[in-house]
């Protein structure tokens, strides 16, 4: 490897205690592993919510374990809602794919020996731990966890006990769960950020990174926009419980025959400021999976990537759109039509460069050597599942059709197909990848494929029939479908979802199984097991604490050259200066 000394890059030796090397550790190693587990446990703990939901739905009367009184009432249903989709959007998508694998290698891979502030990261993870457990606490106050759904819409969440199970104290600790995390977040995007643009090594330019680099980086550009409006609004929404403020509490409500004593508020305008965070939201959670997927297609399609330039301006695009659109999720509002007019124009635009990332994607694949690695696998299902999930998403930017579908769950396929489990496919795909770098052994290949076949054809069995059922007008967050007679034909489809989920949820345990037997007694992984072009494969598996023993590599090419005319292999590493590739060929 060609490296010059430099004063950017240190050696300096890892703390020896166990407190300081694994728990309180500033390196952004073992910063990124602490949010890969805590987003593992926190994906099992929702998952498991989620079964006691899809039992309740086809066996209404079954008694439950954890229930209290045994047979779960609509407020235990809607609270197991509300804490299962908090769970999984804050402590799981935001958190595995850019604060774990992007805390990881982002500074791996330009060359840097740790985050901008290694400090700041530590606390960042801590603080989001705690966020963690002051969400979970909601389920062991008084009245349990909130009922208001992921969203937390006024009045129902600013109102307090008087509107119902867990809108007391158990409300209270959801919104200043979800507000630390937002500090947390913020934290984080500020140290991606700088890292990005201070601390790239010598011939790093912004048009040789990695494509997961520039998704992490934009990432942390969304979160840093809208993690700050998100927290703005749980501070108000805290004020309107606590302080008899009235943000988001109009005057004249009436409740069990009690007067509201608030007034001049407005419930729409909690909507407007979160869903200013929740469609930003969506590509927190997609952009990085997008950044890993095309550096799987090119590295396992043995190909450069198609036009890389053109990737760049499209995640560019969809970061700067995905602001301009959030009021597609307010259709039902009443809103001005004219506004809706905006929203779904601006909506649909939004398409045009999904679509170019994924012709792009088909142009890296075409004509290519491939390597149906497990993780290479799980990429290519990242493509079909946004796909699929994307095509559904053009029903519901339209108004007319929104008006519709919006409460049915047609709403729930879609946003499960896009947002949850296109992403948690990314991140599949990121670990069969790097779990060699991270850990110097390989996750079980065969055990990886079954792991795969099983849960991708299970998704599709789970959400594509949930559009079929908002088609028939199925609404969502119903606990009990016996009483309404128009359900009733719906039943088999719901059963059928249900089996479906039960076996995709199962077969994740063959994977847990495989995690954990591999940390020991995996294949050793050799240093560039996967023939990748990248700074992070140059050195030893697992990296050293300062990643390059205090000498900066030099990096003289783009990320992604693979198939280069005359050279003597099929790809050539970004750090090997001109004069050795000339010597190889």
């Amino acid at each position: 490897m060609v490296t010059h000394e430099s004063g950017a890059v240190h050696a300096h030796a890892a703390p020896t205690g166990f407190i300081w090397k694994y728990i309180f550790s500033t390196d952004h190693k073992i910063i990124g592993i602490q949010y890969i587990l805590l987003a593992l446990v926190s994906a099992f703990v929702g998952m498991f919510l989620s079964v006691l939901m899809r039992i309740h739905l086809v066996w209404p009367n079954a008694k439950l374990p954890f229930i209290a009184g045994g047979v779960m009432t609509p407020e235990q249903y809607l609270a197991l809602l509300t804490m299962h989709g908090s769970i999984m959007v804050f402590m799981v998508l935001t958190t595995a794919p850019q604060s774990g694998f992007g805390n990881y290698f982002l500074p791996i891979q330009i060359g840097a020996a740790d985050m901008a502030f290694p400090v700041i990261n530590m606390l960042s993870f801590w603080i989001t731990f705690l966020s963690l457990l002051v969400m979970l606490a909601a389920f062991f106050v008084v009245g349990g966890a909130p009922i208001s759904g992921w969203t937390a819409y006024p009045p129902l969440s600013a109102l307090g006990e008087i509107a119902g199970p867990g809108q007391g104290a158990g409300q209270t600790l959801w919104v200043i769960g979800v507000a630390i995390f937002c500090g947390a977040s913020l934290m984080g995007a500020l140290n991606f950020i700088t890292t990005t643009i201070d601390l790239r090594t010598k011939g790093m330019s912004l048009m040789r990174m990695p494509l997961t680099v520039w998704a992490w980086f934009l990432t942390a550009i969304l979160g840093l926009l809208a993690f700050g409006v998100l927290l703005a609004a749980c501070i108000l929404l805290l004020l309107d419980r606590t302080a008899m403020t009235s943000f988001f509490i109009p005057g004249g409500l009436v409740i069990t025959d009690q007067q509201v004593a608030h007034k001049g508020g407005s419930t729409l305008l909690w909507q407007h400021l979160f869903w200013f965070f929740g469609h930003p939201e969506v590509y927190i959670a997609i952009l990085p999976g997008m950044g890993v997927t095309s550096h799987m297609l090119s590295t396992f399609a043995r190909k450069p990537v198609f036009g890389y330039r053109a990737m760049v301006y499209a995640m560019c695009s969809i970061g700067f759109l995905g602001f301009c659109v959030w009021g597609h999720h307010m259709f039902v509002s009443g809103m001005s039509p004219y506004s809706a007019l905006a929203f779904s124009l601006l909506t649909m635009s939004i398409g045009v460069p999904s679509a170019i990332k994924t012709f792009n994607w088909l142009g890296t694949l075409w004509g290519g050597q491939i390597r149906f690695t497990t993780a290479m696998l799980f990429a290519l299902g990242f493509v079909s599942l946004f796909v699929s999930g994307g095509l559904s998403g053009l029903f519901l930017a339209q108004p007319a059709i929104d008006l519709y579908f919006h409460d049915t769950y047609f709403v729930v396929g879609h946003f499960h197909l896009i947002m949850g489990v296109a992403a948690i496919f990314g991140m599949f795909s990121a670990l069969f990848f790097w779990f060699p770098k991270m850990f110097g052994r390989h996750l079980n290949e065969p055990l990886g494929k079954l792991h795969f076949w099983i849960t991708f054809i299970g998704v599709y069995a789970i959400f594509m029939p949930m559009h079929y059922l908002g088609m028939a007008g199925h609404p969502r967050r119903y606990s009990d479908l016996s009483g309404a007679n128009f359900l009733g034909p719906l039943m088999p489809v719901q059963r059928f979802i249900s089996i479906a989920a039960f076996l995709t949820i199962a077969v994740q345990f063959i994977f847990l199984i495989n995690f954990l037997w591999s940390l020991k007694f995996g294949k050793k992984a050799e240093k560039n097991p996967w023939e990748a072009t990248t700074l992070e494969w140059t050195i030893p598996s697992p990296p050293p604490h300062d990643n390059f023993a205090g000498v900066e590599p030099v990096i003289y090419r783009a990320a992604y050259e693979y198939a280069q005319p005359g050279a003597v292999e099929d790809y050539v590493p970004q750090h090997l200066a001109p004069e050795q590739v000339a010597r190889a060929r």
